[in-house]
């Protein structure tokens, strides 16, 4: 095929994924809508889908008045306090993983990265069994597990970044060798800390966390992780150009215009910032960060103008369908969600290193 032709091919393909990408989000969006009803209905108790929302409506003030409770007591807890924060929580991790997969990917042009790759959920498991086995970091109250993880996955990015940069530039290779090592590093750390515990049961509650998991979900847990997700995810958005030119390379990136240095410096503390924050209140869940971005690219391109808005919604709805599989499938036992993600992320791992010709 001419070069001429691989052009009109291209322009053919660039045109097809813009003519849909606005079914596509109008799509996604229903279907998120679809699946939050869906999986705040489900569980031991039935709940029809009227009276989901009349219930979330009848906690928003000046609405609530034209509402008459036609609920049970029980009915409004288990809905408003059970089950929306853990739903909604869920598509926050999800949509978020999956923006920060679709970041390292680009950043490090490498399509088998995904959030977890620069250790970061490491430095969270390792001070997240502080907490739970040892109760470290009682300072912080009902936010020692959040709080901590939270400093343990900055302090992780902080030492891969000061292993990194030598010389004062700071390469790909550099940057994932260093995160392998300090993941490594900080899972002897934790394996170590839950060899020390003193009591069984807490060493259960740290195992079931380290595999992730949204049991603990609480309206006060979806402030912060929401707002950094979605304001993260709206500058990743306008830096769509620069994102788009790190797949060209490094070389023809710079010669459109791109601080490389500067720019990679920011991707790393947005990813970081995001994915430590996920970690904090869900646990280590992997595979969404790999998975999803694959996806969303054979819906809509590579330009992420498109993937980035794209995978947050496909990410969001299914991390929702994960973890009501994760708590339906063992019922009244509950499975952590990371195993779900594992047992649907490892075969497309596999088809991914099969799929020798894959390319962004």
């Amino acid at each position: 095929m001419s070069r001429l032709s691989q052009e009109r091919s291209a322009a053919a393909t660039r045109i097809a994924a813009e003519g849909r990408f606005p079914l596509i989000v109008l799509g996604l969006a229903v279907l998120l809508l679809v699946s939050v009803t869906l999986a705040v209905m489900l569980g031991p108790v039935r709940i029809e889908p009227s009276t989901v929302w009349k219930i979330a409506f009848s906690h928003i003030p000046g609405v609530d008045q034209w509402l008459e409770p036609q609920w049970s007591k029980a009915q409004g807890n288990i809905i408003w306090d059970i089950r929306f924060p853990r739903v909604l929580l869920g598509a926050v991790v999800g949509g978020g993983l999956a923006v920060v997969g679709t970041v390292i990917q680009a950043l490090t042009r490498n399509p088998l990265s995904d959030p977890y790759i620069l250790g970061v959920s490491s430095g969270a498991s390792a001070a997240a069994t502080l907490v739970i086995l040892f109760g470290a970091f009682q300072v912080f109250g009902s936010y020692a597990l959040s709080v901590s993880a939270f400093l343990g996955s900055l302090l992780a990015i902080v030492l891969v970044y000061m292993l990194a940069r030598v010389g004062g530039s700071l390469s790909n290779t550099r940057l994932l060798l260093a995160g392998i090592a300090v993941s490594m590093m900080l899972s002897a750390l934790t394996s170590f800390i839950v060899t020390m515990a003193p009591k069984e049961e807490g060493i259960r509650s740290a195992m079931f966390w380290m595999m992730g998991s949204l049991t603990g979900a609480k309206w006060s847990y979806l402030s912060l992780p929401s707002f950094l997700v979605v304001a993260g995810t709206a500058y990743l958005m306008l830096q769509y150009r620069s994102l788009n030119a790190l797949l060209m390379g490094e070389e023809t990136a710079v010669t459109l215009g791109v601080h490389m240095d500067r720019f990679r410096k920011v991707l790393v503390i947005v990813a970081s910032l995001l994915t430590g924050v996920i970690v904090a209140v869900s646990g280590a869940i992997g595979f969404i960060g790999l998975m999803i971005p694959h996806l969303v690219r054979l819906l809509v391109g590579s330009d992420h103008r498109r993937v980035l808005p794209v995978s947050m919604l496909l990410g969001a709805s299914f991390m929702i369908w994960a973890d009501v599989f994760a708590r339906l499938v063992l019922a009244p036992e509950e499975l952590p969600v990371g195993i779900v993600t594992a047992l649907c992320g490892g075969p497309f791992f596999i088809w991914l290193l099969r799929r020798s010709s894959y390319s962004f």
